[in-house]
């Protein structure tokens, strides 16, 4: 059972303004974390550049001119949280395309699972607009690489991160192909991920928690509502928005989770995976803007993928 670390220097040269969340320090620390020892045997490959044809299946043509052929400024504010230098618009290129040459490989087992340790994150930006710190939707254009290029008709995106991936659910809402699955605290950016919010077919699970809620909570979202609709569903690949910012050290949110239960979470998933689809998982890093909470969760991720 092979697993891969995808990755690429290039995803350290989208650099903000200093004191901005979103920096190089986070995959910094998630790089650090991984090279030890105990991941001596991961397959460590290098990111490939997304081509157009798979941005475009889920990105509008004025988004992706806006990304790869606007302005080459040093800097460009896109949004308030979202911006862009001159190294941006390859990583966030090199973002989506580490996750369809994991999907590439696992589709054609020649890996079991992977993660995708890049960076800007993806799963708030939408089929037309980059936000919240995001371009493109790598794990986005990942499933629709899935279908496309695989043929697949069941692809599952479970989203741990501690914000909604609206931009993930808004890309599918109508995709039968596509169930996507949420565990969030609510109320936060971007105040999408109500429980009411199924889709046009039903395809869309949000599991919701409050400030200050914790394992039990979590614990509960997934057993009850995440992971009977997974099943439900049966994907012929998992894809996972790796967000490790619902831990109780991260800055920007309120909840409390552990590394562990990051552990237990993947662990939940793989054996899903295995159950439904031979193990098939890709993963790709979303946010997390603890660096100690960065490290300790990422290793206790990637523990859980190579079980």
């Amino acid at each position: 059972m092979t697993v891969a670390i995808y990755s690429h220097p290039a995803c350290l040269e989208h650099q903000l303004l200093p004191g901005h969340p979103e920096s190089p320090d986070r995959l910094r620390a998630v790089l650090a974390a991984l090279d030890h020892e105990r991941y001596a045997a991961l397959l460590r490959v290098d990111a490939p550049l997304a081509t157009r044809e798979q941005l475009a299946r889920v990105h509008h043509a004025d988004l992706i001119a806006d990304v790869l052929d606007g302005p080459d400024l040093p800097y460009r504010q896109i949004d308030p949280d979202t911006a862009m230098t001159s190294g941006s618009a390859e990583a966030a290129m090199r973002a989506a395309g580490a996750v369809c040459a994991a999907i590439d490989q696992v589709m054609t087992g020649d890996i079991c699972r992977a993660f995708c340790a890049v960076r800007p994150p993806g799963h708030h930006a939408t089929a037309d607009t980059a936000m919240g710190f995001c371009l493109f939707n790598s794990v986005a254009v990942g499933a629709a690489h899935a279908i496309a290029a695989h043929g697949l008709s069941r692809v599952a995106i479970m989203d741990f991160d501690v914000h909604h991936g609206n931009g993930s659910q808004d890309i599918f809402w109508s995709d039968a192909r596509v169930l996507y699955a949420s565990t969030h605290q609510s109320p936060l950016y971007p105040d999408t991920g109500r429980t009411d919010e199924h889709g046009r077919t039903g395809n869309i699970v949000n599991a919701p928690l409050p400030p200050g809620a914790g394992f039990a909570e979590f614990r509960n979202a997934i057993e009850l509502i995440v992971l009977p609709a997974l099943n439900a569903f049966a994907p012929e690949l998992l894809i996972i928005s790796a967000g490790f910012d619902a831990h109780r050290l991260d800055p920007l949110a309120n909840l409390n989770l552990e590394a562990d239960d990051y552990r237990w979470v993947t662990g939940q998933l793989v054996a899903l995976a295995d159950r439904h689809c031979g193990g098939r998982i890709v993963s790709s890093l979303e946010g997390g803007y603890s660096l100690a909470a960065l490290r300790d969760s990422t290793q206790a991720h990637v523990d859980a993928l190579m079980r």
